[in-house]
């Protein structure tokens, strides 16, 4: 079965940017969705963007003006997100969760595989 990894994760100064990417094992057929959860240890997970097929995004308003997300579906690349002007508040453990197609026959049949990423961390100085 296919399985999400993040990557892109790191230390970073505040005010600095990094760009996370949620990467299948394997190629995939279609993407309907992606979130970003971000979670830190003791806390639950948090949204911090979704994105959908065609384009549309929202944000935790802790994400809005600084974060992009965006579906990518090339080179495995599933989604990406661009995060800027990084604040101590962000560091974090990112996980992707896709809503997919692996295979042509399941887009077809509008079968829906959930699957989770297992997060890269991110983490923000002063």
């Amino acid at each position: 079965q296919v399985q999400l990894v993040e990557s892109g994760g790191g230390s970073v100064e505040s005010g600095g940017s990094l760009t996370l990417s949620c990467r299948g094992s394997e190629s995939i057929y279609w993407i309907y969705s992606v979130t970003w959860f971000r979670q830190t240890p003791g806390n639950q997970r948090e949204l911090v963007a979704s994105i959908a097929e065609d384009g549309s995004a929202n944000y935790a308003e802790s994400a809005k003006g600084r974060f992009t997300a965006s579906i990518d579906n090339t080179e495995n690349v599933v989604a990406t997100l661009h995060m800027t002007k990084l604040e101590p508040e962000d560091t974090a453990n990112y996980l992707c969760y896709a809503a997919l197609a692996p295979s042509f026959y399941e887009y077809g049949q509008r079968q829906q595989t959930h699957l989770w990423g297992k997060g890269t961390q991110v983490t923000v100085s002063t």
